[in-house]
């Protein structure tokens, strides 16, 4: 292996272990993305093509976009923000 394909195993594991420690929905579909794209970069480098763009097509671009219309048709975007912004207020308010 050379050392462009180990700095992308050490990449796919850093997203495979970070998007079960995530907590945001939508960071989780960020980094499943992520793992995807690196995933098809690893299929080129080795000489499959095929299975590259497949990876490509379907993993970070159709199921992706699965995900988005699913946390938008749940709400589930706007249901973060708004725990966010709570959290915020109540973060200022012990600090003042």
């Amino acid at each position: 292996m050379t050392t462009f394909q180990c700095i992308l195993m050490g990449f796919l594991i850093v997203c495979a272990i970070s998007v079960s420690f995530s907590k945001n929905l939508l960071n989780s579909i960020l980094i499943y993305m992520s793992y995807s794209l690196i995933m098809s970069i690893i299929w080129v480098c080795l000489e499959s093509p095929d299975l590259a763009i497949t990876e490509a097509a379907v993993g970070a671009g159709i199921t992706s976009i699965l995900f988005f219309a699913t946390l938008k048709k749940i709400h589930a975007i706007q249901i973060e923000k708004e725990k966010e912004e709570k959290a915020d207020q109540k973060e200022a308010e012990s600090n003042e």
